[in-house]
């Protein structure tokens, strides 16, 4: 069997203020669908729930905004993920610090998104200031 991670589902409550920093800070694309929108990273979605949206099923305790925690893969050095955030005006609540993913230990930086939800960005890549 090969199973695979398909999307995740995030909530939002202003479309506008979400789409433009999972786009600037995050690199996602954003893709009208319907009243709504996704998230695409590659081979991976965020499918959202937000304003306007009425989406079925839900799930029993639907995720209000700010309580998702989310981790993503940054592609370099650690250094550079927290430079980025930094130059998008977005402050780093812990790291960086040694964290084990699913390609094993690596090493992340913590931040949240608009509504509060946690983002994590976990670096593979040795560290360019050790």
């Amino acid at each position: 069997m090969n199973v695979r991670l398909d999307h995740s589902v995030l909530h939002v409550s202003y479309w506008e203020r979400a789409n433009a920093f999972y786009s600037r800070v995050m690199g996602a694309e954003v893709i009208a669908r319907g009243a709504g929108f996704f998230y695409r990273f590659g081979e991976q979605q965020l499918n959202l729930h937000g304003p306007g949206l009425s989406p079925a099923p839900l799930s029993r305790a639907p995720v209000q905004p700010g309580n998702s925690d989310l981790c993503f893969v940054w592609d370099g050095p650690v250094e550079e993920a927290a430079r980025h955030l930094e130059t998008c005006g977005v402050a780093v609540e812990l790291g960086p610090v040694a964290r084990f993913g699913a390609r094993g230990d690596g090493v992340s930086v913590y931040f949240r998104d608009p509504d509060g939800s946690l983002l994590e960005f976990i670096s593979y890549h040795p560290s360019k200031e050790t």
